[in-house]
């Protein structure tokens, strides 16, 4: 099947809008069963996310250093599902902030390689759709909530991760979290300058969209905390 692929045509604004439903379902599901709920869906990632692996081994052969998981979204994946299963709050902060913003990121402006009914296309968007739907279930059903300090916390995590890739990216040429250079789709990056300064404007948009997402559990503890 022969799907034209146009960014943010009628394709891609039904994967998004798909996702969004999803997100209901899934908030729905996490307060009327939600050990059934968190993990199945778990199971499901992590079944996915290993499968993917043994695509790539399969059809591309080990290749180091290229072909290693450590883009950010590789990583938001199992800490996903492992927030999923062991609910536990440090983790759930980093993932739903960088998990939520990231792959958010990526879906909307999608460094695709293959056609879009095609299984690595199926994959990039099932994997990053379920990170955000996961992570705001999470949220959204009061299974756990970000708390003050958040944003720093988890801008500090994510410092250290990029710079451990970039310490990678340095001393084996590769282009991990494309911190050496941008993805060839088109992507925010574009609108950031040339390299390195669009580091520094990446940096402080993940701390807007960070303050953008912790903005509603800021706002709902002020409510709760005014006298009566």
């Amino acid at each position: 099947m022969n799907v034209e692929w146009r960014l943010f045509g009628a394709w891609h604004l039904g994967i998004l809008g798909a996702i969004a439903v999803a997100a209901w379902l899934l908030t729905i599901g996490m307060r009327k069963w939600p050990r059934a709920v968190r993990w199945s869906v778990a199971v499901a990632m992590a079944a996915g996310e290993s499968y993917w692996y043994y695509y790539r081994l399969s059809v591309e052969g080990f290749r180091f250093p290229e072909g290693l998981p450590l883009q950010l979204c590789d990583l938001i994946v199992w800490l996903t599902v492992f927030t999923l299963i062991a609910l536990r709050q440090a983790i759930f902060e980093f993932t739903f902030f960088a998990g939520v913003s990231g792959a958010a990121m990526a879906l909307m402006w999608p460094d695709l390689w293959a056609p879009l009914c095609s299984y690595p296309s199926i994959y990039f968007f099932s994997a990053h759709g379920l990170i955000v739907a996961s992570m705001a279930a999470l949220a959204w059903s009061g299974t756990l909530r970000p708390k003050p300090g958040c944003v720093w916390r988890s801008m500090l995590v994510l410092n250290v991760y990029a710079a451990l890739v970039g310490l990678f990216n340095t001393w084996y040429h590769t282009n991990y979290m494309y911190l050496c250079e941008k993805p060839e789709g088109r992507s925010p990056l574009d609108w950031m300058g040339p390299w390195p300064w669009y580091i520094v404007s990446g940096e402080l948009l993940a701390l807007a969209l960070f303050a953008l997402l912790w903005l509603p559990f800021w706002a709902g503890l002020r409510f709760r905390r005014q006298p009566e």
